[in-house]
């Protein structure tokens, strides 16, 4: 049976403007293959509903998960849930449940808890919480839509707390072969050797050092012995040094 699939949706103006570099989708990705569940697509897209809107129904639709990154914070700009909901064509509203955790949060540090903070309350109707550790505003899942922060070591946290919910498949492993030569020396023996196993995915990645030309070959797959018999036949069609 294949492994679920997966998309990721990173959703900013900061993203897209250049001033904020994403880290959530690589910290995601390497998550996934441990769980089994294979990440086909990511999308960067702004801050703007009727894009969040389409985008999140376009990808729900074609995948087994989303997972969503940036706008549930307390500000203006924070349209990530009012979309979310509207995708699925749902109310959002303060929920009891997420609005004690906030309370309590702000009345141990002291610090007001404003209308802003409120926002952050806001869930559609029928939707899972993920917990957040880190600053306790928590995110949510609504079908195979998992809503979670934009800020990395939060992102982190709630994946933590929302993976052992998930049904995964087959780990995704990987071997990597150095060669020392070209891309368009090895492309045929590649691409046939590919082909005999096509059960293995088989990845050319070129590098140049000291102004000579080398690529490393990575095969990924769910099956170890496979992998290993492949990896057993590149080494033959390229020894070291030849």
């Amino acid at each position: 049976m294949p492994n679920p699939t997966a998309a990721i949706l990173i959703i900013g103006d900061e993203i897209l403007s250049g001033r904020t570099r994403d880290a959530n989708m690589h910290y995601l990705a390497g998550e996934l293959i441990r769980i089994g569940i294979d990440l086909k697509e990511a999308r960067f897209i702004a801050d703007d509903h009727a894009a969040i809107v389409a985008t999140v129904n376009d990808l729900r639709a074609r995948y087994g998960h989303v997972f969503t990154s940036g706008g549930i914070g307390p500000t203006h700009d924070d349209i990530t849930a009012e979309a979310i909901a509207a995708a699925f064509g749902l109310p959002l509203d303060v929920r009891a449940d997420a609005r004690a955790l906030l309370a309590a949060h702000y009345a141990r540090s002291g610090t007001e808890f404003n209308a802003a903070r409120l926002r952050m309350a806001r869930i559609p109707e029928g939707a899972v919480l993920i917990d957040n550790p880190v600053s306790i505003a928590p995110g949510f899942s609504l079908g195979n839509v998992h809503v979670m922060a934009g800020v990395p070591n939060i992102f982190q946290a709630m994946v933590a707390s929302l993976l052992p919910r998930l049904t995964g498949g087959r780990p995704l492993l990987s071997q990597s072969l150095r060669i020392d030569r070209g891309e368009g020396l090895i492309a045929a023996p590649l691409a046939a050797l590919a082909a005999e196993f096509p059960d293995l995915g088989f990845g050319s990645y070129p590098f140049v050092q000291n102004g000579a030309y080398g690529s490393n070959i990575v095969i990924r797959g769910t099956d170890a012995g496979r992998i290993g018999q492949a990896m057993t036949r590149l080494a033959a069609l390229f020894p070291a040094g030849a």
